[in-house]
């Protein structure tokens, strides 16, 4: 089955003011990641405060990182040529792996600034992450962007908007999906076997499952900053680390035991 895609990225104008499907998917992203960060935190039985607090800093520690990562990893040498445009995120453009890096330089910032120890907030705060990753991906689709490759066959989604009339594989929505995915199995080891898991667990296993599975889905993105030559993409040479740290996780530490 074909799917045409040729959605408006604009999804309501106000004059000049432009609600975009990015922005909203982005807002309903944040959003629900943090319900669910705070009703762990209240299972954990941590300060409401210390959520807000750490909030704002993850929050501007992933749309700096995030945006930073799509603008060095991904498109230098535009943004090099057009640096006022490294601001407009409305239009797109955040790369997970620089989300990654921005979140845990906030976090440790937090942790310094505030005295906490790194263990006592991070399995609950990871919870929320999947459910951001998997709706920006929603919007990415929304804006005919991230695209897959040609499908070759009678599936897939016509990137309209994109002036083409081939199927491509929807990347974008293969990566929402393992979000979604990776979100339902952190929350039922989570509610079923919390309190027999050792310290940092949900903090590997979302970096094992994200960053494996965002590996393999690699290969269906069109999406080409290396070499013809290099057998790899840039998302796949920078899901390699959080993949070896999450075996070096389930090596050293039994994945299930006693506190």
């Amino acid at each position: 089955m074909i799917f045409v895609n040729n959605f408006d990225p604009v999804l309501l104008e106000f004059g000049s003011l432009q609600v975009r499907w990015y922005g909203l998917c982005f807002v309903v992203g944040l959003s629900l990641g943090y319900l669910v960060i705070r009703w762990a935190f209240k299972k954990e039985g941590l300060k409401m405060e210390d959520l807000e607090s750490v909030a704002f800093y993850l929050f501007v520690g992933l749309i700096v990182g995030a945006r930073l990562g799509h603008v060095l990893f991904y498109d230098f040498n535009y943004f090099w040529r057009h640096p006022l445009e490294i601001l407009m995120i409305w239009n797109g453009g955040l790369a997970s792996h620089g989300a990654a890096i921005g979140l845990l330089i906030a976090y440790l910032l937090w942790l310094k600034i505030h005295k906490k120890k790194f263990v006592q907030y991070i399995d609950a705060l990871v919870l929320g992450f999947p459910l951001v990753a998997g709706f920006v991906r929603i919007g990415n689709f929304f804006n005919s962007e991230i695209v897959g490759y040609k499908t070759g066959g009678d599936y897939g989604v016509v990137f309209a908007r994109l002036g083409e009339d081939f199927a491509r594989h929807p990347a974008q929505l293969y990566e929402s999906l393992l979000s979604f995915t990776i979100f339902a199995v952190m929350i039922f080891v989570y509610v079923n076997y919390r309190d027999r898991l050792k310290p940092l667990f949900f903090v590997f296993l979302y970096m094992g499952l994200y960053f494996g599975g965002r590996f393999f889905l690699e290969y269906t993105k069109d999406l080409h900053v290396f070499s013809s030559d290099f057998p790899l993409s840039m998302g796949q040479v920078l899901s390699i680390l959080p993949v070896l740290l999450t075996v070096g996780y389930a090596i050293y530490y039994p994945k299930i035991s006693k506190r």
